[in-house]
C-alpha cells in the first residue's frame, strides 16, 4: 500500500452519500475498475490521514489502529455496495448468498498501517459466477490499491469443519465480524463457530497456540532483550499479549476479547498493565510502519532514533532520547513476559495437569501441596508458591530466601509467588539491604547457585534485583546503541554470569580449556561473580563506564556487608575488566613491554585468573558470534607469557612467524607468498570468514599495498594482525568477509583464487592496484554517528610509536588509514584491526623510514589530520529511505580514551 502514504488535497471526510454517488459514476465508466479505485483511493487517504494525526497528537496505541481499522471498513463497505449491488445487484436465490467477514487481527478491528486485510468471502453453499465476479472485482480493486490481502473464500460449512482441525483457521474466526453483504450469513456462521467453540475440548487450541508462541519465539530469538527486537512476532511483543487473548477468547467465544476469562485470570492491576503494554506497543509499530513505508515489524537501530523522536523522548543527560526510549521498551516487554508467566500458569492451576496437556476446563481445584523447610513455602505443580504476600510482611527477608529455596530445589515460580514478591517490593527498605542475612542470602545465589543465570533472571523480572540493589536497577532495560552488543546491559551480565558457572561445571570444556582450568584455581569465586554483575552497573556515567562502575561497585558491597579485602579486589576487577582483552586484541603480544606492563597493572596470579575468566564470559555475552578462536588464542597467549612473568621466567620477544614457518620459507625463496583458508569453527558455529596469511620482505608500503588489494577486489577486513620478524621478513594475516557478510570467496572460489594471486604480486611490489569499489549505503550503519578518535602512545613499546584510532568501520578503511602512514613516511611493525559492530578499532605500530619513533610533534600533528580525515569519510546514506542518527557512541569514544596508557594526543569532537 505504498502509494497509500501520500498526503491527500485535503482532510474533510467525504460524506457517504457524495462517495456513493461518486462511485456510482465510476462504476459506469468505461473502466469501472480503475475509476472506482481512483475514488476510493482519494477517501481512504483521509480517513488514513485523519489516523496519523491522532497519533501525532499523542492518542494511545490502539485508538489509532482502530481508526485505521475503520478506514478500511469504510472503504470496504462502499466498495463491496459497487460490486455487489452497483454492478452486480443482489439475487434472490438462495445459492448466491454471500457476505464479507473481517478476520485476525483485522477482525478484532485493529490495524497497522500497512497490515494485511484478512478477509472472508462467506458463501452460503457452491460457487456462482456472479460471487465469483463480486469476488475478483473487490480483490483486484484492492490490489489496484496496493493493500495486502489475505483472502479465503469458504462456505459456513468449510469454515466449521476446518475450524475443528486448523488451529490457525480457528484462530482467524475467533475474531470474526460482519463487514458488508448478508448479515444473516455472517452471523449463521459466527453463532455456529462459537457454540461450537463452546463445546469443544479447549486443550488442543491452548496448546497449539502455547507451542506456536515457543516456535516464534525460537524462530525471532528465545530472549526479550535483543536490541533489534521485533515488536509483532518478538518475545514481549504484540503477538504474545495476542496469544493470551486468543486463549481467553477461546475458553469464552462469546465474551468480547475474552473479556470474561482476562477478569478471571488477571488482577485488576494486571489488567491495567495488558492495557498500557498494548497501547505503547501499537504506537510503536504504527510509527515504524509509517518511517518505513511498509509492513516492518523489526525495530531495527535505523528506525530507533526516529520512533523515538516521534513518541516525544528526549536525551537526558549523557543518555540519547533512543536509549531512554528502548529501556521503556524492554520494560513494557519485561511486564508482557510477566503477563504470559501468570496466565499460562494459571490456566494450568485451573485445568487438570496430564500427560496430554491442559485438560478441558474443570471446576477450579488445590492439587496436594508439598511444603518446604522454610515456613509459608511450599510446591504448588512442580512450582514454588507462597502462602500470600503477608508472608513477606511477617518477614522481608524471605523475598531473598524465596530465590535461594527456588535455586536449591529447581523450581521456577509460581505466578501467585511471582506476583506477591512484586506487590512487596515496598518492603525492600535500606534496612533490608544491609542486613547481613539478606545479603548472605543474595551472594549465595549469585556466586554459589546451582542455576545463577536462571534465578537471577527471575529476579529481575519480578523488580526484586534492582529493588534490593539499586546499582543493578539504573542499568534494567539499558540498551548500548551501538551494533556490538546484542542484549540490553542487564540481560548481557546474566548471561555472562551463567557462562561462568557453566565454566566452573565444565560444560565449556571444548570451547574454553585454559579458563576451564584455571577458574578451579581461583580462591574467591565470591568476589569474581560480584564483580561479574556489577561491571557493567557504570554505563552510562559521566566519568565512564569504568571509574563510575568502580564507585558504584565499592558501595554496593559496603551496603552488603563485604569485608573490605574482598571489596578491593571487586572494584579492582570492574575497573579494569577491559584490560584484557584491550591488551590482547590491540597490542604486539611478541613486544616484552606488552607482556611487562599488563604484569604490572595485574599484580598477581589470582588477579589474572580471575580477569581471565571474567573476560571470556564477557566477550561471549555480548552476543551469537563475538567469542571466536581467533581472540582465543590472543588471550591464552597473553595469559600464558604473564604467568611465565610471575613464575619468575623471563620474557624474551617471540617470534611472531613461527607459527607460518613453511609460509615464510616459501616467501623467502618466491619474494611473497600467501594462502586462504576458512576460519576453524569454534563452539558449533562457523565464525564467518576467510582467512588469509601473506609473508614477504618487508618494504615501505607493503601494508598499504595488501590492505589496498583487498578493498579493490571487495574484501572487507573484519581482523587482522602483523608482525614484523628481526630479519625483515613481515606476515600480514587478514580475516575477510565479502559484501555480504559472508566468507569471502565462498560462494565464489575463484575470487578467492584471483585474491591471493593478486596480493602475491602486490606483495612483491608487482602489477597494479586497483580502486577500491565505492561502498554501498547501509541503513543500519548510517544511523550511527561515531565519533573518529585517534591516540598516540610512545610508552606502549620500547620500540615503536603505537597509534591507536577508533571511527566508523567501512569497506577499505583499512586501505585508507595505510595508506597515511605510508604517506607520512612511517612503516608499520605491527598492526591490530578489529571491528566492534559499526565502529572500527585499530592499532598500529610505527616506525620512521630509519626504524625509529616518532618523536617530532609537528610530525604527530600532521599524522593526526592525515587519521582523523580519513575517519570522518561517510560512506553515502541509502537511497529510499531518511534516516535519523544517534550520537549514541560518544560514552564509547570516552571510555577508549580513558583506557589509553599515557595517551600524547587525543581526537577533537566530530565536526
Amino acid at each position: 500500500m505504498a502509494d497509500m502514504t501520500a498526503a491527500p488535497s485535503a482532510l474533510t471526510p467525504v460524506p457517504p452519500t457524495v462517495l456513493n454517488e461518486r462511485l456510482d459514476v465510476a462504476a459506469r465508466s468505461d473502466d469501472p475498475r480503475a475509476a472506482v479505485a481512483g475514488v476510493l483511493r482519494e477517501t481512504f487517504e483521509i480517513a488514513r490521514a485523519r489516523a496519523e494525526r491522532r497519533l501525532d497528537a499523542g492518542a494511545p496505541g490502539r485508538e489509532v489502529a482502530r481508526l485505521y481499522a475503520a478506514a478500511a471498513d469504510e472503504m470496504l463497505s462502499a466498495l463491496w455496495r459497487v460490486a455487489a449491488q452497483t454492478l452486480w445487484p443482489i439475487s434472490p436465490v438462495e445459492a448466491e448468498r454471500l457476505s464479507l467477514v473481517a478476520v485476525g487481527g483485522y477482525g478484532r478491528g485493529v490495524l497497522a498501517p500497512f497490515s494485511d486485510l484478512d478477509l472472508l468471502f462467506l458463501r452460503s453453499g457452491k460457487a456462482t459466477p456472479r460471487g465469483e465476479r463480486v469476488i475478483e472485482f473487490i480483490l483486484y480493486v484492492l490490489w489496484d490499491l496496493g493493500a495486502k490481502v489475505g483472502p479465503a473464500v469458504r462456505s459456513v460449512e468449510e469454515c466449521l469443519t476446518l475450524s475443528r482441525t486448523d488451529m490457525t483457521v480457528r484462530t482467524a474466526l475467533l475474531e470474526a465480524r460482519s463487514l458488508a453483504g448478508d448479515a444473516a450469513l455472517s452471523n449463521l456462521m459466527i453463532d455456529r463457530f462459537r457454540d461450537m467453540v463452546a463445546r469443544a475440548d479447549p486443550r488442543p487450541f491452548i496448546m497449539a497456540k502455547l507451542d506456536e508462541r515457543a516456535a516464534r519465539h525460537l524462530k525471532a530469538g528465545s530472549t526479550r532483550y535483543k536490541v533489534e527486537p521485533n515488536v509483532k512476532d518478538g518475545k514481549g511483543g504484540l503477538r504474545d499479549l495476542n496469544t493470551l487473548y486468543w486463549i481467553a477468547r477461546s475458553l469464552a467465544p462469546d465474551s468480547r476479547l475474552g473479556a470474561r476469562v482476562m477478569d478471571e485470570l488477571f488482577t485488576p492491576r494486571e489488567r491495567r498493565t495488558s492495557d498500557e503494554a498494548f497501547d505503547f506497543l501499537w504506537r510503536v509499530r504504527i510509527h515504524l510502519h509509517l518511517i518505513a513505508g511498509r509492513a516492518e515489524e523489526k525495530l531495527t537501530f535505523d528506525l530507533q532514533p526516529e520512533v523515538a523522536r516521534r513518541m516525544g523522548w528526549r536525551g537526558r543527560g549523557d543518555e540519547p532520547a533512543v536509549e531512554r526510549f528502548m529501556r521503556r521498551y524492554f520494560l513494557v516487554a519485561r511486564d508482557v513476559g510477566a503477563l504470559t508467566r501468570a496466565m499460562s500458569a494459571k490456566l494450568e492451576a485451573r485445568h487438570q495437569k496430564t500427560a496430554m496437556g491442559l485438560s478441558r476446563l474443570i471446576t477450579p481445584f488445590r492439587p496436594a501441596r508439598r511444603r518446604l523447610e522454610v515456613d509459608g513455602f511450599w510446591i504448588d505443580q512442580g512450582r514454588l508458591s507462597v502462602e500470600g504476600a503477608e508472608v513477606f510482611a511477617a518477614d522481608p527477608i524471605k523475598l531473598l530466601t524465596l530465590f535461594v529455596c527456588a535455586d536449591r530445589h529447581d523450581l521456577d515460580l509460581h505466578p501467585d509467588a511471582f506476583s506477591a514478591v512484586t506487590r512487596s517490593l515496598s518492603l525492600v527498605t535500606p534496612r533490608l539491604r544491609r542486613d547481613p542475612e539478606a545479603s548472605k542470602a543474595f551472594i549465595g545465589i549469585v556466586a554459589h547457585g546451582q542455576r545463577p543465570y536462571r534465578v537471577l533472571t527471575l529476579m529481575n523480572e519480578t523488580g526484586l534485583l534492582g529493588r534490593f540493589l539499586p546499582e543493578w536497577g539504573r542499568i534494567v532495560g539499558q540498551t548500548q546503541f551501538n551494533m556490538y552488543h546484542a542484549y540490553t546491559v542487564d540481560e548481557h551480565t546474566l548471561q555472562a554470569i551463567g557462562i561462568i558457572n557453566d565454566i566452573a561445571r565444565g560444560k565449556l570444556r571444548d570451547d574454553h580449556p585454559l579458563a576451564s582450568e584455571i577458574v578451579h584455581l581461583i580462591s574467591d569465586m565470591e568476589a569474581l561473580m560480584l564483580a561479574m554483575l556489577l561491571h557493567d552497573v557504570g554505563k552510562g556515567g559521566e566519568r565512564g563506564q569504568l571509574e563510575d562502575g568502580a564507585i558504584a561497585a565499592r558501595r554496593a558491597c559496603e551496603r552488603l556487608g563485604v569485608d573490605q579485602r574482598r571489596i578491593e579486589l571487586v572494584v579492582w576487577l570492574v575497573r579494569n575488566h577491559l584490560a584484557l582483552s584491550d591488551h590482547a586484541q590491540k597490542r604486539d603480544l611478541s613486544d616484552p613491554a606488552t607482556i611487562r606492563a599488563f604484569a604490572e597493572l595485574v599484580g598477581d596470579p589470582e588477579r589474572l585468573r580471575m580477569l581471565l575468566v571474567l573476560t571470556v564470559a564477557d566477550i561471549r555475552a555480548v552476543g551469537p558470534g563475538v567469542w571466536n578462536g581467533w581472540k582465543g588464542q590472543l588471550m591464552r597467549t597473553l595469559y600464558n607469557q604473564v604467568a611465565a612473568l610471575f613464575r619468575g621466567e623471563d620474557v624474551a620477544r617471540a617470534d611472531p612467524l613461527a607459527d607460518e614457518a613453511e609460509l615464510v620459507a616459501r616467501a623467502r625463496v618466491e619474494g611473497a607468498a600467501a594462502r586462504a583458508r576458512p576460519t576453524p569453527t569454534v563452539e558449533g558455529l562457523p565464525v564467518q570468514t576467510t582467512e588469509i596469511s601473506i609473508a614477504a620482505t618487508d618494504r615501505p608500503g607493503l601494508f598499504a599495498d595488501l590492505a589496498q588489494t583487498m578493498a579493490a577486489l571487495g574484501a572487507d577486513v573484519t581482523d587482522a594482525r602483523v608482525a614484523t620478524s628481526d630479519q625483515g621478513v613481515v606476515l600480514d594475516v587478514f580475516r575477510v568477509q565479502d559484501g555480504a557478510g559472508q566468507p569471502y570467496g565462498q560462494a565464489e572460489p575463484r575470487r578467492l583464487k584471483t585474491l591471493v594471486e593478486a596480493l602475491e604480486r602486490a606483495a612483491r611490489g608487482e602489477g597494479r592496484i586497483g580502486k577500491a569499489p565505492e561502498p554501498a549505503g547501509n541503513a543500519r550503519r548510517a544511523a550511527f554517528e561515531v565519533r573518529p578518535v585517534v591516540m598516540v602512545d610512545h610508552h606502549a613499546s620500547e620500540t615503536a610509536t603505537v597509534v591507536e584510532v577508533s571511527g566508523a568501520d567501512r569497506p577499505g578503511l583499512l586501505a585508507a588509514l595505510s595508506r597515511v602512514f605510508n604517506d607520512e613516511g612511517l612503516n608499520i611493525r605491527s598492526a591490530h584491526v578489529a571491528s566492534f559492530g559499526e565502529r572500527a578499532v585499530d592499532s598500529f605500530y610505527v616506525v620512521d623510514r630509519k626504524g625509529r619513533k616518532v618523536a617530532s610533534e609537528q610530525r604527530i600533528e600532521e599524522l593526526k589530520t592525515g587519521l582523523e580525515t580519513v575517519l570522518d569519510s561517510r560512506a553515502p546514506a541509502p537511497a529510499g529511505r531518511k534516516v535519523a542518527s544517534a550520537r549514541a557512541s560518544a560514552r564509547d569514544v570516552s571510555e577508549l580514551g580513558r583506557r589509553a596508557r599515557k595517551p600524547v594526543s587525543r581526537a577533537p569532537e566530530a565536526r
